[in-house]
């Protein structure tokens, strides 16, 4: 499968930061390499959350480039012909013994959270990703040593990047991935929150589609970021500009709330407002 690449939300700081928070959907094996990059906010579908037969009737996905053995850990030479039929067949023969596995483990009553890891090498994977800086990503994973599947996300991305413009947001206002217009108009800022991260966390089981009711919203950002321990994690795609408070040339800028930031550059993460939002290492005596 080619992977995909949509803009959610498109932001820019009076700082000229700019803060993007994109929706994937690619080849399951690759999501440990996009992992690698902590810059990302990130939340992403989970096999412990859907469904067995709602796997069980994706199709069946194969890697882009089925490349000849070599020394190393890139293959650049492709295969082709008979031979290029024979993996691929080999690789769809594969995934439906597979399926015919978890199948029985269905019927025996296996729980998702383990019965569906199997069809994690042939599937896919919804991750939702927000961040101020994605230069190294892309300087990693559009480089021509790049895993194919690996490059095809980056490339879609970037695409996805060039083609938006992004909102100019004042220190105050506020990057809110899936919450609409309407809703902007309506709701205090501190509801507008609530509704964009339970609706980035339902990405654990399906993208949002527009679909769920204001107070059915409340009541999941409340089980996530009231519960204990808290599932903050959904609180890392909102944010506002962050107010520089030193910012010469030839100087580090500096900023009012650096301890705000999280993982973004400039900006206040919702994340870092929330009490307890990390459980943290006792205090050891030397």
């Amino acid at each position: 499968m080619q992977p995909t690449a949509t803009i959610i939300e498109d932001s820019i700081s009076p700082d000229g930061i700019r803060l993007t928070t994109i929706q994937l959907r690619y080849w399951r094996p690759i999501h440990s390499e996009f992992m690698t990059h902590r810059v990302f906010g990130r939340n992403a579908r989970s096999s412990r959350a859907v469904p067995v037969m709602a796997l069980l009737r994706e199709p069946i996905v194969e890697p882009l480039h089925y490349g000849m053995n070599r020394p190393g850990m890139q293959a650049v030479e492709k295969m082709t012909g008979l031979r290029l039929f024979a993996a691929r067949m080999i690789w769809r023969g594969m995934a439906r013994m597979t399926r015919l596995g978890v199948r029985g483990l269905v019927a025996l009553g296996g729980h998702k959270q383990w019965a569906n890891r199997p069809l994690e090498w042939f599937g896919c994977i919804d991750v939702l990703a927000t961040a101020t800086d994605f230069a190294n990503f892309y300087g990693l994973r559009l480089d021509g040593g790049a895993q194919p599947e690996m490059r095809a996300l980056a490339e879609a991305m970037k695409a996805a990047m060039d083609q938006s413009r992004p909102k100019v947001l004042l220190p105050g206002q506020w990057h809110l991935p899936y919450v609409t217009s309407e809703e902007r108009a309506t709701l205090s800022l501190a509801d507008q929150r609530k509704l964009s991260t339970a609706r980035c966390a339902r990405l654990t089981y399906k993208p949002f589609d527009g679909a769920g009711d204001i107070a059915s919203e409340t009541a999941r950002h409340d089980r996530l970021v009231v519960s204990r321990p808290v599932h903050a994690s959904p609180a890392e795609h909102q944010a506002t500009p962050d107010i520089a408070i030193v910012d010469q040339p030839g100087s580090d800028r500096v900023w009012e709330k650096p301890q705000l930031h999280g993982n973004l550059r400039g900006w206040c993460q919702y994340r870092k407002m929330l009490p307890n939002e990390a459980i943290e290492e006792p205090r050891l005596a030397a």
